[in-house]
């Protein structure tokens, strides 16, 4: 059993968590849920041993392992495959012993714990567990440093898996995923026979998942038996009755007031009205349910225009010379919901970029509405936030010509009213910071609201803010998530990206669900495991000949983010003049777009040779 015993921990002087407590019990797969800034991943931080608390405890098994994800990724030459098997400590030290142990006795101890702890089939389930996080056999023999961070941080939850902790910590780990690295995780999830205490803010997962809610609010949490949609049935009842308690109490309270205004000047009841007075002063308020600006979420709605809003006609569209993506047809008329199934790689970013007119069709055609805005959202932009600027700053800048009431006006929308404005985004949580990025890209009102992972900073309350406002947003929107609960209150079509193009999904979300489950890997025999053996091998001898390319991949990809690096920085000198600096603040605005213009010539060259290179890769 796991114990929190009257945890508190402050930061900055406040307390973010103020007596927390709970008992877990043994083998429980436990939902930690809460708002953003609740504490969720401080608690998780300490019951890893990752931050002392100023008072309370953790009690568990004398012994007991514990295994929590560490922030940064793995990297280096190391391939997936060989870091997952890594993590199991005990495994490689044993292994390493048995080839150089001389003593028979000390080795048949040796051989026996191997045994014990199924070490010879650690192979196949390594491979397993990362085939079902999506890097298929090739991927899983390639160099660490091939892969973008997101990768990486798969690789860091194969490897957390694989070790088979006593206690399993998890930090959202659906963040990095798609939706059928999600399914899989559930499955593996429900079939963990240790005890999980997993942070998440998405309702299929928690529901599909936990056994138990702990919920923290205010500094304390409250352990609830069953899923996510149980533990809102139990909260809604715990609200009315709060509610109604408020109510009552109101009640008293102001007919205990009016007792004693009307009675302290009297001899004859000045007594009674002494005695209300001290009942009221040891009257405890009943906190009162506030209307949390963080869920304010108010797309500005279009004009009205004629359908279609874009029509694809045998479209291809990729990066350089190489198309990601062909044959694509589709029509988008101002009603549309439409949502992008795939697994991650397979070009749903690419399609929305088309969409979005940030990339052009490199064949067939592609017709679109000459009037129509669009507002694309990627993490991207919420990364790319000014950390000292606040959110009024941001708004003006981009707002050029909108009166001081039209900008805020704009930000009260999203919630940022009064004196979060004027915050600095610096200090904002990632869910705060999300909301700021919809806010900029909707201030023109656009027709096509594109949203490419919306939810990954939002809490669960949040994302159901979210799902109402899409509702009620009377333009199109084209969305790419993980989570399925917002993909199937907003989207009324389905598009699945897969095998190079994109075409219209015949069924139910449910029905894809289905079919994803149907084609998951059952499991390896003694068969199977020799010839994954074999395959590695084959992988093994084609990575020297892979070395020259991966270079040139590395340096381009070197390249490119110092290029972009720069034209970032010219593009701020013309967006903001003031905020320039060195050479930049000295240049004419034509000298600056001739200097953007031929950094984007080197990028668009840096790029087709990545891609040349990548494509090189991928034919071995």
């Amino acid at each position: 059993m796991l114990t929190i015993n009257g945890i508190t921990v402050r930061l900055g002087g406040r307390a973010i968590l103020d007596g927390a407590s709970a008992s877990l019990p043994p083998g429980s797969r436990v939902g930690l849920i809460g708002r953003n800034g609740a504490g969720k991943s401080t608690m998780v931080k300490v019951i890893a041993g990752q931050i002392e608390p100023d008072g309370g405890s953790i009690d568990m098994p004398r012994g007991a392992r514990i295994g929590y994800i560490a922030q940064e990724a793995p990297a280096g030459d190391a391939t997936p495959f060989d870091t997952v098997l890594a993590a199991d400590t005990e495994r490689a030290r044993l292994m390493e012993q048995s080839e150089t142990e001389a003593d028979p006795e000390k080795l048949g101890d040796i051989y026996e714990r191997l045994i014990a702890i199924d070490a010879y089939t650690a192979p196949a389930r390594a491979s397993q567990i990362l085939l079902g996080l999506g890097f298929d056999e090739d991927a899983q023999n390639r160099p660490l440093d091939s892969f973008s961070g997101g990768w990486k941080m798969r690789v860091a939850l194969a490897a957390l898996l694989f070790s088979q902790p006593d206690l399993l910590l998890l930090d959202e780990p659906s963040n990095h995923l798609d939706l059928e690295a999600v399914m899989w995780l559930e499955d593996f999830l429900r079939a963990y026979r240790a005890t999980i205490v997993v942070v998440s803010h998405e309702r299929d997962f928690l529901n599909n998942v936990v056994d138990h809610i702990l919920h923290l609010q205010g500094g304390k949490t409250t352990l609830y038996a069953g899923g996510y949609d149980s533990f809102e049935r139990q909260r809604a009842e715990r609200m009315a009755q709060l509610a109604a308690a408020k109510a009552n109490q109101d009640a008293q309270r102001a007919k205990l007031q009016d007792y004693v205004a009307r009675n302290s000047a009297r001899a004859s009841t000045a007594k009674q009205a002494q005695s209300r007075a001290k009942m009221l002063a040891k009257m405890q308020p009943i906190a009162e349910l506030a209307n949390d600006p963080t869920l304010s979420f108010g797309f500005p709605d279009p004009e009205p225009l004629r359908p279609p809003l874009v029509t694809l006609d045998h479209a291809s569209v990729g990066y350089g010379d190489t198309p990601i993506l062909r044959k694509l047809n589709l029509r988008m008329d101002p009603d549309d919901r439409i949502a992008l199934l795939g697994r991650n790689g397979n070009g749903k970013t690419t399609f929305a970029r088309l969409i979005a007119a940030q990339l052009a069709p490199m064949e067939g055609g592609m017709a679109a509405t000459g009037r129509m805005r669009v507002g694309y959202f990627t993490q991207y932009q919420v990364e790319e936030l000014e950390a000292d600027d606040t959110p009024l700053a941001h708004m003006t800048r981009v707002m050029k010509g909108a009166t001081p009431a039209a900008v805020r006006a704009q930000l009260g929308r999203f919630g940022f009213s009064g004196d979060r404005a004027t915050a600095k985004v610096g200090k904002m949580s990632g869910g705060e910071k999300a909301r700021l990025a919809l806010a900029l890209i909707t201030r023109e009102a656009p027709h096509l609201l594109i949203l490419d992972e919306p939810t990954n900073h939002l809490d669960v309350d949040a994302r159901e803010a979210l799902v109402q406002a899409l509702n009620d947003y009377k333009g199109a929107v084209l969305i790419v998530s993980h989570d399925r609960h917002m993909v199937e209150l907003t989207a009324d079509r389905l598009v699945l990206v897969d095998d190079g193009t994109a075409r219209e999904f015949d069924g139910s979300l449910d029905d894809y669900v289905a079919l994803v489950l149907a084609k998951e890997p059952k499991g390896e025999g003694k068969a199977a495991r020799k010839e994954a053996a074999k395959d590695r091998k084959a992988a093994a001898e084609k990575r020297e000949s892979e070395k020259a390319w991966r270079k040139v991949a590395k340096e381009m990809e070197g390249e490119i983010a110092s290029l972009n690096a720069d034209r970032s920085a010219i593009e701020r000198a013309m967006f903001d003049p003031a905020s320039a600096s060195g050479a930049l603040a000295k240049l004419a605005m034509s000298d600056l777009m001739k200097r953007r213009s031929a950094l984007t010539e080197r990028i668009e060259a840096a790029e087709a040779r990545w891609l040349e290179a990548t494509a090189a890769l991928e034919e071995a």
